[in-house]
């Protein structure tokens, strides 16, 4: 059976996560016990407080230090992806479990990323929004003449994610609603991620990913620029994908295309399950949070 491992994203983050890992296995604790940076990795994702593990600065290591932890536990049992992805920050998770970076560098980079993003963009002047029960052809209709914003997620047929200026933001949402749009939801985020104003940030990015060894991932990597395999400079791809769009329901119809037939979620929450589920029905996927996951997981794929 093929097998599409996908990594969680910035916004999944939660006070406990990953902790009945490193409990519960040595695989776990390894990963976490790497996190050598300015911050008490384990400390936040364990026990926070909930407002620090929330700021972007700190959820991006924490995040992708969990999802490796997890990630390894289920290599240890025997499960092994034929693809990986991720949505955003997920990338990165996705390109450390496939060797691209060594995970100490990854946790490394991804806090520098996760400072570069917090700082790009002056407090309350970007903003982003979840648009509901849209068609994407749709949404790109209304939004075109609305200079300052664009499409920065593809997460799911049905939620299309819009980013950009603020004003442009709440002008684009109200026309949006107008057009039929379900709901247009504002996020609770630091500022207009995946949009051409993070062009500055971009460079900073770069500068930063140069500082490293980055090799050519071992596993089959489907990148968020444009939902497929790439075989372009992995900085290329990680400095253009900052400021691009996320085509990650794009990535789940190109793992489909080429075989897969089962995903596994790794990290904390269960968006990109639901992802998945609201893209194609007909796959399974299997989200490991909690060891109960974990089980259900292997119990299926194992005796599948």
């Amino acid at each position: 059976m093929k097998i599409g491992m996908i990594f969680a994203g910035q916004g999944s983050q939660y006070v406990g996560m990953g902790k009945a890992f490193y409990d519960a296995f040595q695989e776990a604790k390894d990963v976490y016990d790497q996190a050598h940076i300015d911050i008490d990795v384990k400390k936040v994702c364990f026990d926070g407080p909930e407002d620090v593990l929330n700021e972007t600065s700190y959820a991006q290591p924490c995040i992708l230090t969990t999802s490796l932890a997890i990630a390894k536990v289920i290599e240890a049992h025997g499960i092994h992806p034929d693809y990986v992805a991720g949505l955003s920050l997920g990338e990165y998770s996705a390109l450390a479990y496939a060797g691209a970076f060594d995970i100490q560098d990854a946790i490394t980079i991804v806090r520098h990323r996760g400072q570069i993003m917090s700082e790009a963009l002056p407090a309350g002047t970007t903003s982003m929004a979840a648009v509901l029960a849209m068609d994407a052809s749709k949404i790109q209709e209304v939004i075109a003449p609305i200079d300052g914003v664009t499409i920065a997620n593809y997460n799911c047929p049905g939620q299309i994610v819009i980013t950009g200026v603020k004003e442009a933001v709440e002008t684009a949402s109200q026309k949006l609603k107008e057009a039929g749009a379900k709901r247009v939801i504002p996020l609770k985020v630091s500022g207009a991620f995946h949009s051409p104003l993070l062009e500055e940030a971009s460079h900073q990015l770069k500068a930063e990913l140069e500082k490293y060894d980055i090799h050519q991932p071992r596993i089959p990597v489907v990148y968020n620029v444009s939902g497929k395999e790439e075989d372009g400079d992995l900085i290329d791809i990680l400095t253009r994908q900052i400021k691009s769009s996320v085509y990650f329901y794009q990535s789940i119809q190109y793992m489909i295309a080429q075989g897969v037939e089962a995903f596994v979620e790794i990290g904390p929450g269960k968006a990109l399950s639901a992802f998945v589920k609201k893209t194609d029905k007909t796959i399974p996927v299997y989200s490991v949070d909690s060891i109960e996951g974990l089980n259900q997981m292997l119990g299926a794929l194992k005796n599948g």
